[in-house]
């Protein structure tokens, strides 16, 4: 088999593969051999078919079968052969495949890249460092009666926090636009929900009051004929209710899982859960850090194209998971074009390529011991915590995703000895909000 490699541009490669006419004609041979002694055909008893028939009548589509398959095998022993790793499948277009010569065939690929070692003593990393006060326990348990809260219709004006009922209708240029119409629309207002102005502008009027208000989209907003545009939305106010919060007491309490205590107790595990996130948050912020420095260690790092449209295929079915039954009917690639997705799938494959890289070169593993700590934490706000450490223990395939979890944190740990880390001094809400970067990014 002879074999020649060229470099087509950055990672893609073409392998020209020539393959010696006999490796294809005894395979094709010893292919009709065997199917002579089973076929079947008018005239001649089973086994007994002459194989000059046999070759009339299969010969070909044999041959064609059989050249796929050498085809296939030829390539993935050039490549062994050449030390070659492709990303992705490989593109095949045969060049001669004359029956009784030697046959030649053409692939067309992408390899890896070669991630060289780099020098990480330029990553900035700031740790955030946070109390929680008791001003914070207090916030957090008011959220806590917030979502448990009813309501009650009120004969008032609408206010900052009221739930309200509308009906509206939005123009642009005096002509309805598509999505801008509603009826029986609940409201909670101060929630964000809707474009600026919008919620605002409903604030001081009364059950079965309409009112013009006249707003404008944001420049960024997904509909390109709504960008920045200025509308009118005609509004009809139904009704206005008001949020009545819960009573501190021991069944509030006990919906937190609190059967005893009082309020102390339940103070208690309000701190308890919060220090959780709060880790969890910290750790997230430094991971982040780490890895846009990485980004930026690397960033002329080329990645397979294969790679990154196979990740964006991954982000795309993300999202068109909510479009819940109707995704069926929908073409995906209309409503979310790669190009939504290209920056964010080429972030993620470059950072896997070189994380990887840094877990074979360091040789880190899944330590047990650590693996069964991120399990008893994972599962510490659950009641049956022990059940569900066992499901996880007993299922290989979840399991992998901690273990996968406990090795990118021992990388993190690896790249922060070699950064350079300062502490900065962060209020709990400060932590638990993402930078606007982070939020910009997601």
């Amino acid at each position: 088999m002879q074999v020649s490699v060229e470099t087509t541009s950055g990672l893609e490669r073409r392998l020209i593969v020539g393959v010696p006419a006999a490796r294809v004609d005894g395979a094709v041979d010893s292919r009709l051999q065997k199917a002579a002694k089973t076929v079947k055909l008018d005239g001649f008893r089973p086994g007994k078919v002459p194989m000059s028939v046999v070759r009339q009548r299969f010969g070909q589509s044999v041959r064609m079968e059989v050249l796929g398959e050498v085809m296939n095998e030829c390539f993935y022993e050039a490549i062994q052969q050449q030390e070659l790793k492709p990303a992705g499948r490989p593109e095949i277009e045969p060049k001669s495949l004359e029956a009784g010569k030697d046959i030649e065939f053409v692939a067309t690929f992408e390899v890896f890249p070669e991630i060289e070692a780099k020098d990480y003593s330029s990553i900035v990393v700031k740790k955030p460092v946070a109390e929680i006060t008791a001003a914070d326990v207090d916030k957090m348990i008011e959220n806590l009666r917030s979502q448990r809260a009813d309501w009650s219709v009120v004969e008032r004006a609408a206010a900052d926090g009221d739930k309200v009922n509308i009906d509206y209708l939005g123009t642009k240029d005096g002509v309805e636009f598509e999505g801008g119409k509603d009826e029986g629309s609940d409201l909670e207002l101060g929630s964000g929900r809707m474009i600026p102005g919008f919620e605002a502008g409903i604030e001081g009027m009364v059950a079965g009051e309409e009112k013009v208000i006249a707003v404008s989209f944001p420049e960024d907003y997904h509909s390109e004929e709504l960008k920045g545009a200025a509308v009118e939305f005609k509004i009809t106010l139904n009704s206005v209710s008001a949020k009545e919060l819960p009573e501190l007491n021991e069944e509030l309490f006990e919906a937190f899982g609190v059967k005893e205590g009082g309020v102390d107790a339940f103070r208690a595990e309000v701190e308890k859960n919060m220090a959780r996130e709060l880790k969890n948050a910290t750790k997230s912020r430094i991971k982040n850090q780490v890895m846009e420095g990485v980004l930026k260690v690397h960033s002329d790092l080329q990645v397979p194209k294969a790679l990154v449209s196979q990740e964006i295929e991954a982000l795309r079915g993300q999202q068109m998971q909510q479009f819940g039954a109707m995704a069926e009917k929908l073409n995906a690639a209309d409503i979310l074009p790669d190009e939504l997705f290209r920056d964010n799938a080429e972030r993620r494959v470059k950072l896997g390529l070189v994380l990887n890289e840094l877990i074979s070169a360091e040789g880190i593993k899944a330590d047990a011991d650590k693996v069964r700590a991120a399990l008893e934490e994972m599962a510490a706000s659950f009641e049956d915590k022990d059940e569900i450490i066992n499901h996880y223990m007993g299922n290989p395939q979840q399991l992998q995703q901690i273990e996968g979890m406990v090795i990118e944190e021992e990388v993190v740990e690896k790249l922060l000895e070699k950064s350079k880390v300062s502490e900065e001094t962060l209020s709990y809400e400060e932590v638990m909000s993402p930078p606007a970067e982070e939020a910009d990014a997601s």
